[in-house]
C-alpha cells in the first residue's frame, strides 16, 4: 500500500490516541492536534493526504480550521462530530468538508471512509489546479466557452486561469461537462461521484455545487456554465 498521512485533530485525548492506533494499524502515517489552531499549522508544515477534524474544540473550532486550511489546500477534510443533524452536516459542508462521521462511529466506517477520500484525492495526484506541468493536452480535455476541463492534467481553468477544486468538485464538473446540456438529478450525481446509494442528498450536493460556481463563475448567481434545471436536478450547458 502507497504511504498517506492523516492528520488527525480532536480536543479528547483518547480519542485522538483510539484514531492513531486505528489508522497506523492499517499502514497510515498519523499527525496529531488538540485544536483547530494546531491543525492548521501542521497541514502547512507537512504533506498530509487527510484531515480528521472534530467539529467542537477550544482555541479554535473544526470549522474554522477547515475554512483557514481551504484557503490554502484542497486535501480531503472528514469532519466528526456528536451532531448528526442534517443541519450541523450541511455546516460542516459549507465549511469546505468533503464527508462527516458522526461519533460514536466503528473502526469499519471510518476505514471506509478513509480510503474513498484518499482514493479520490490520488486520482487527481494530490495537486490543485495550477500545480500541474508537462505536455501539452492530447485526450481527455472538456471544454465550454472558456471554462476547460483537462483529466490528463487533472486541471480546471476558466479563461485561461487554474481553478483550485476539491477532489469531489472536480469529479462533479467531470460528469456535467463531460455530458454537457445532460441534466443530472442530485441523487445521479451522488451516485455517480460518492459512489454511495443516494438517500436524502439533494442539501449536500447543492452545497457541492454551490462552491464549485463560487470558483468557476464570474457571477455565481447568475450561473454561465453550470445551470440549475428547477425540479430536475444540474448540467453545464453549451456556451
Amino acid at each position: 500500500m502507497d504511504s498517506y498521512t492523516i492528520l488527525v485533530c480532536d480536543d479528547e485525548e483518547d480519542i485522538v490516541s483510539a484514531l492513531r492506533i486505528y489508522l497506523e494499524g492499517e499502514g497510515y502515517g498519523v499527525l496529531c492536534a488538540s485544536d483547530g489552531a494546531q491543525a492548521v499549522e501542521l497541514l502547512r508544515g507537512n504533506k498530509v493526504h487527510l484531515v480528521i477534524l472534530d467539529v467542537m474544540m477550544p482555541v479554535m473550532d473544526g470549522v474554522t480550521a477547515a475554512l483557514k486550511m481551504r484557503a490554502f489546500s484542497n486535501v480531503p477534510i472528514i469532519f466528526l462530530s456528536a451532531k448528526g443533524e442534517e443541519a450541523d452536516r450541511v455546516l460542516g459542508l459549507h465549511a469546505g468538508a468533503d464527508d462527516y462521521i458522526v461519533k460514536p462511529f466503528t473502526p469499519m466506517e471510518l476505514f471506509a471512509r478513509v480510503k474513498s477520500q484518499i482514493r479520490r484525492y490520488s486520482e487527481l495526484g494530490g495537486i490543485t489546479a495550477g500545480e500541474a506541468s508537462g505536455a501539452a493536452a492530447r485526450d481527455g480535455v472538456y471544454r465550454t466557452g472558456g471554462l476547460v476541463l483537462d483529466d490528463a492534467r487533472k486541471q480546471v481553468t476558466v479563461d485561461g486561469d487554474p481553478v483550485p477544486l476539491t477532489a469531489l468538485e472536480y469529479n462533479i464538473l467531470k460528469l456535467l461537462i463531460s455530458n454537457l446540456d445532460c441534466v443530472y438529478s442530485s441523487s445521479q450525481i451522488y451516485e455517480s461521484v460518492w459512489n454511495e446509494p443516494a438517500y436524502d442528498v439533494g442539501r449536500t450536493v447543492a452545497v457541492h455545487i454551490r462552491h464549485i460556481r463560487e470558483k468557476i463563475e464570474a457571477d455565481p448567481r447568475s450561473p454561465r456554465y453550470l445551470k440549475l434545471a428547477y425540479g430536475l436536478g444540474y448540467k453545464v450547458v453549451t456556451v
